[in-house]
């Protein structure tokens, strides 16, 4: 069953997000290999690196110390001012995570060849300060200065922006593509929840034609398959919140339809 929303789904973010990346991104592949074909091919590839602070970890942690003279400055009070270890504490540590986040390659066929990288961006890479960030803006410089094109799809309202020479519209989602001829200027769309995602480029090489994207074809296979329309809790508040105007539309594309015999669920 399709999803309500003319374009991207407010509420994946908050509740599927991981799912969705690792599905979409194949649901791409699966789109470009027909296209492609024969002389270029479309490979999944995985960036794995160590997260300190995981995605959905608390930012602020109250110090092991802070915790340790709460606990005996407790206890001496029941015990007429002398403190004493009697038994050990629970408590917890900060643990790194193994992040992994798949990306696409065009390459060609017969050199494998990196002709365009495909990055579908994840809360992890938009965190400030975080490891996931460091690592996809040390990537993508690369990519940058080198001759392969990339296209970059952001499809997450939280977060950190990609750094840009010139600020970007004010809007929800965008797509970003950067043709390794045309640098450092970069064909953008700006979205919004109220948008139907995109037909976007994606470049070849030399003199060989651009290959369509249809991103909201992507989008509606993969929240078909994935079962969204009913394991999506729409009843949520969507995460990250929406501003009045945006939530009250969100609220009215939710309503059920008195003319719809029998209405989506």
């Amino acid at each position: 069953m399709p999803s309500r929303f003319p374009g991207m789904d407010p509420f994946i973010e908050g509740q599927f997000w991981r799912d969705f990346h690792g599905r979409m991104a194949n649901a791409i592949s699966d789109a470009l290999v027909p296209r492609l074909r024969p002389r270029y091919l479309a490979r999944l590839d995985e960036r794995v690196y160590v997260e300190t602070e995981p995605e959905g970890l608390p930012r602020t942690i109250r110090p092991d110390v802070t915790i340790l003279e709460d606990h005996f400055a407790a206890r001496a009070r029941e015990e007429g001012g002398v403190a004493t270890l009697v038994e050990p504490i629970i408590v917890p540590l900060v643990m790194p995570e193994e992040i992994h986040e798949a990306y696409l390659e065009v390459q060609d066929a017969a050199t494998h060849e990196v002709i365009a990288v495909i990055e579908l961006l994840s809360p992890t890479n938009k965190g400030p300060n975080s490891d996931g960030r460091r690592e996809y803006l040390a990537k993508r410089e690369a990519v940058i200065r080198s001759a392969t094109h990339l296209v970059e799809l952001d499809l997450l309202r939280g977060g950190q922006r990609m750094p840009m020479a010139a600020p970007l519209p004010a809007m929800h989602f965008y797509a970003l593509v950067s043709r390794a001829r045309r640098r450092p200027g970069a064909q953008v769309w700006p979205l919004t929840i109220r948008h139907r995602l995109p037909t976007i480029p994606i470049p070849l090489a030399g003199k060989d034609p651009d290959v369509p994207l249809d991103l909201q074809s992507v989008f509606d296979t993969v929240y078909d398959r994935a079962g969204y329309d009913y394991s999506l809790d729409y009843t949520r508040e969507v995460e990250p919140p929406l501003d009045p105007e945006d939530a009250e539309w969100v609220r009215q594309v939710l309503a059920p339809n008195p003319s719809c015999e029998p209405c989506p669920s």
